[in-house]
């Protein structure tokens, strides 16, 4: 039972007088904007540091490894207590959570802005992912436990839109202010959000908690964290590490048994477990999760294509290529608000499954279209197709997920919704990226005959070191050029190929075991009626 500032109207009977505590459409929108920025300040900061790692690197002085640990600790930290805090929140209340988030995170954004060195930025992002994990969880589960089930859709579909296309946005701003101004400007941004976030949470966010929540968790806990650190640690270092690397290993081996330890002691745990492991049984859960999981992936590994072809193939500056973005960005986020409409009409599988099948669409025609000459013309329908289906697939899955836990637990819910696209896009950069990889090398290396042994090995390195290195190429530096653009367009093709393939699995999965019309439709099930099907 949740001890909740809202009632629910489908609790009223028939003609009774509406309940004074149930917000009207006014504050409801004024939560809703609220969240939303709330979510944009964590979103826009996964990807804004990435258009600024040269000015980085020269500022403190830094290699690369360092400057790539200063932007993934973020998503590392992040990650890695979305699922304790989130269950924080629905204990000590989810309003004092979000207010106390957006504190520290914006603290975290004035110490990044102003760091005098590498170090220091090290322990704001640090410091920075801890707050975004207070946030988003907790963004998510407001909307689930203050919207009423009719309107819960809608808010849902805004929230996921803001979640799928912010990052874009995010990066577009980031180019924007690196451009105009400086690195350290890229933290004026979520700082500026954060304030506008805070007075509205203030001024209109009810809270809501667990009433009886028992003793925390704090073993289930401790080897969530484990667990994410160790898988996430090993699919952001090892391309760079080398998957058989001693550290990359080590964090498997660790973050495998912490999981396993997590399963386990969940299984047995029957007053208040952190994450009941058996709600995956549930069609809803599973599908929703699985789906996520998937388009995140997908998603995040398509971005590892693109920017370096319109950045080192087309030429496009970071502010350009972030821009060219920006029609997939949009019709994700529009999508993303007609989605519950749709399945409210055809059902959350349909829905979900038409999404698929069109991502999956927007993939091969990015294969099999894409040129060099065919430039950025080349690869716009496939980016909007994928755009669409994104949007259709994405709403769904995050109502299913939120649906299939009890409405005092929706920020157990919202965090395992969070988590899964933090797998999701971590397992998609390292999967396709590696793939891309493999392909670019694979066809450079029959192109460069002829050429200078110390260029040669430059260009196998990548599409952009190609480009860099050309000139000492001599007479031949037009054929380095011209080979690694066009050994890029066929480990694109490569990648791209893969991802239709996951997105055809997908497809057959929800199709079969997608989550039900009723189930999607409940909502999150209020702890005192719960909604049929969950």
């Amino acid at each position: 039972m949740s001890t909740n500032q809202l009632a629910q109207p489908s609790a009223e009977p028939d003609g009774a007088a509406p309940d004074a505590s149930v917000p009207d459409a006014r504050q409801l929108r004024t939560v809703l904007i609220a969240v939303c920025v709330a979510l944009m300040a964590v979103i826009a900061s996964v990807s804004g540091l990435n258009v600024a790692q040269p000015d980085l690197a020269v500022t403190f002085g830094a290699s690369q490894n360092t400057i790539l640990w200063i932007i993934n600790v973020y998503t590392l930290t992040l990650a890695a207590l979305l699922l304790p805090l989130g269950a924080l929140g629905d204990r000590l209340g989810r309003k004092p959570m979000l207010v106390a988030g957006l504190a520290v995170f914006g603290l975290a954004s004035v110490l990044a802005g102003l760091a005098p060195s590498a170090g220091v930025m090290l322990a704001a992002r640090v410091l920075s992912g801890v707050g975004a994990a207070m946030i988003m969880p907790v963004t998510l589960a407001v909307i689930t436990s203050t919207f009423p089930p009719e309107q819960r859709g809608r808010a849902i579909g805004v929230w996921t839109g803001v979640a799928g296309g912010g990052g874009i946005l995010g990066m577009f701003l980031s180019a924007a202010l690196v451009d105009a101004a400086s690195w350290r400007w890229l933290f004026v941004l979520p700082v500026v959000l954060v304030l506008a976030a805070l007075g509205l949470t203030l001024r209109a966010v009810p809270d809501s908690r667990e009433e009886k929540p028992g003793s925390f968790d704090l073993v289930g806990a401790l080897t969530s964290v484990v667990a994410v650190v160790g898988l996430i640690f090993v699919l952001q270092e090892g391309p760079e590490r080398g998957w058989t690397a001693p550290a990359t290993l080590t964090g498997l081996v660790v973050g495998v048994l912490a999981a396993v330890c997590f399963v386990a002691w969940e299984l047995r745990r029957a007053d208040a477990p952190l994450l009941d492991v058996r709600l995956f049984r549930e069609r809803g859960l599973a599908g929703g999760s699985v789906t996520l999981l998937a388009v995140f992936g997908v998603q995040a590994g398509v971005f590892v294509v693109l920017f370096p072809f319109l950045q080192a193939v087309l030429g496009w500056s970071g502010l350009l290529s972030t821009l060219a973005m920006m029609p997939m960005a949009v019709l994700m986020m529009l999508a993303s608000g007609l989605a519950p409409k749709l399945a409210a009409r055809v059902g959350p599988r349909a829905t979900m499954a038409t999404g698929v099948l069109l991502a999956g669409a927007g993939l091969a025609l990015m294969a099999g279209l894409v040129s060099v000459d065919g430039g950025y013309a080349s690869i716009l329908p496939g980016m909007l197709a994928m755009g669409l289906g994104m949007g259709l697939s994405m709403t769904p899955s995050t109502e299913a997920i939120t649906a299939a836990l009890p409405r005092e637990r929706q920020g157990v819910a919202s965090a395992l919704n969070d988590v899964t696209r933090e797998f999701g896009t971590a397992l998609g950069v390292a999967l396709l990226g590696a793939l891309l990889s493999t392909g670019y090398r694979s066809a450079v290396d029959g192109r460069l005959d002829g050429v200078p042994g110390p260029v040669a090995a430059t260009a196998r390195e990548g599409v952009a070191n190609a480009v860099e290195a050309a000139p000492g190429a001599g007479a031949r530096a037009g054929a380095v050029v011209d080979a690694a653009r066009q050994s890029f367009v066929e480990g694109w093709q490569q990648a791209m190929w893969a991802g239709v393939a996951v997105m055809a699995a997908l497809f057959l999965y929800v199709a079969v075991r997608g989550p039900g019309k009723r189930t999607a439709a409940a909502g999150a099930p209020d702890s005192a009626h719960e909604a049929p099907g969950t």
